[in-house]
């Protein structure tokens, strides 16, 4: 028997996900919902963000939520199209919390905990978001 190194539930040995928190275990392939999700080039999508003045980053952030909550086997969480919504409503107060909430369920996805929410705020603060972009990617792409 193993235990959840996020909330500390016992599981069962050949457990990819934590039954209590869907914190997935380290060393097991690709993350659940990840299965035949190809790897995006973040050189090409920074270079597409910038080409556009920023309207590929809205179709990144949509599709980077969805696919880290699949990843990270939050299925019920927000989508990406509502999460957009939220962020323009909200003159982009929403998408400050998006961005702390995705770096908590990117280290759910790596397996171990992190700080990489508070990364990503203060990133999304000083105004480099698509650097937060960026090292989501990176996480989806090493799950994939």
């Amino acid at each position: 028997m193993k235990y959840c190194p996020q909330c500390g539930t016992p599981c069962d040995d050949n457990a990819v996900n934590c039954p209590n928190c869907g914190s997935r275990f380290g060393g097991f392939g690709p993350a659940p919902g990840m299965r035949g999700t190809p790897p995006r080039s973040i050189a090409l999508c920074i270079i597409l963000y910038l080409v556009t003045c920023g309207l590929y980053g809205i179709y990144w952030m949509i599709v980077l939520n969805d696919e880290v909550n699949a990843a990270a086997g939050e299925v019920n969480a927000t989508s990406g199209g509502m999460v957009f919504l939220l962020s323009l409503v909200t003159c982009g107060i929403y998408g400050l919390y998006w961005m702390y909430k995705m770096g908590e369920r990117c280290d759910r996805i790596k397996g171990y905990p992190g700080s990489s929410g508070i990364v990503y705020l203060l990133l999304s603060i000083f105004g480099l978001s698509v650097v937060s972009y960026a090292l989501m990617q990176d996480t989806l792409n090493k799950a994939a």
